[in-house]
């Protein structure tokens, strides 16, 4: 295979045009177009740009009796194929499993509610009680979607977790829905952040203000759901946002990130598991509502310094 059908075989895969093709090089679209029909040959800096471009070697690109032979070392050698109907049916799952992981999150934090209000309003240990049943149902339901969406999504987390190539198109169909949900995204980012942040609005007003007890405890309840609400709208939108980085290979899901995350996701998996744990237990320890939500926030900030923690403990021990 010579140079020219090699450059035209590398932008298929990626699903590019000529015209994007010569965008990243910064050349012309003819000078692309004379490089696919053997009428020019690109220079060596071009060669360079094509070889980190495509993830191919220069000596692959330059020498016709090579095959390919991927630049990064963490290709595997029976590399996944993924179609144009797999990407959809992976981006539509990761799209409803946003909802129903937003959810079950929002059914953990949401859960302590009537407890909290009731046992504020009332003394009958049987509204009491119902507080605390209503709790663990709305803990069993959470537990029930986590579960039942794990054991669907496992059938395509090998794309989270190995290499693969893309078939023609796919990685320019991609790209253009992920640029068309950035704006979308960032925004829900915003506003998740800012939720969370004025959630605690209601428990300072009603300590000011020197309320009744029952108002005290709906002031709390109001922070819960202000709280689980902002939660919700930041696991949706992470999720839809990591479901094409993925299919992208770009971002936490280069072939460098898998290979490491395949040692990091043992400690990964648990973490919102350990972190509603940690929630419930402290609350009913101290029986600290209006404080003890709190470690929401926190788990999403540590949840995003955590992973690159662990990374450089493995990248050290490696060395």
């Amino acid at each position: 295979m010579i140079l020219a059908d090699k450059i035209i075989e590398e932008r298929k895969k990626n699903g590019w045009s000529q015209e994007e093709l010569a965008n990243k090089l910064g050349v012309s679209r003819q000078a692309v177009s004379k490089w696919e029909s053997a009428g020019s040959i690109p220079d060596l800096q071009r060669i360079l740009q094509m070889s980190e471009l495509f993830g191919v070697t220069t000596d692959y690109l330059l020498k016709d009796e090579i095959e390919e032979e991927p630049l990064n070392e963490y290709t595997e050698t029976n590399t996944i194929k993924v179609s144009m109907e797999e990407a959809n049916q992976y981006l539509d799952m990761k799209s409803k499993g946003s909802r129903i992981v937003a959810n079950a999150t929002s059914l953990c934090i949401l859960s302590p509610v009537p407890l909290i209000v009731l046992g504020t309003m009332t003394e009958d240990h049987t509204l009491v009680g119902f507080g605390l049943v209503f709790l663990l149902i709305l803990i069993a339901i959470a537990v029930y979607l986590f579960v039942n969406y794990g054991l669907h999504e496992s059938r395509m987390q090998h794309l989270e977790k190995e290499s693969f190539e893309t078939e023609y198109g796919v990685s320019g169909m991609v790209r253009e829905r992920r640029e068309q949900y950035e704006s979308t995204f960032t925004r829900n980012i915003a506003i998740g952040v800012v939720l969370c942040i004025l959630s605690v609005i209601p428990t300072i007003m009603a300590g000011v203000m020197e309320v009744e007890d029952y108002m005290s405890g709906i002031s709390v309840g109001l922070l819960l759901i202000i709280v689980s609400i902002g939660v919700n709208i930041l696991i949706r939108a992470g999720m839809i946002k990591s479901s094409y980085d993925t299919l992208l290979q770009e971002g936490e899901y280069t072939k460098e990130e898998k290979h490491l995350k395949k040692k990091t996701d043992a400690f990964l998996g648990a973490y919102w598991r350990l972190v509603v744990a940690i929630y419930l237990g402290w609350s009913f320890w101290t029986n600290n509502w209006e404080f003890t939500w709190i470690i929401w926030p926190v788990a999403g900030v540590l949840y995003a310094a955590v992973p690159g923690i662990v990374k450089m403990i493995i990248c050290d021990r490696e060395k």
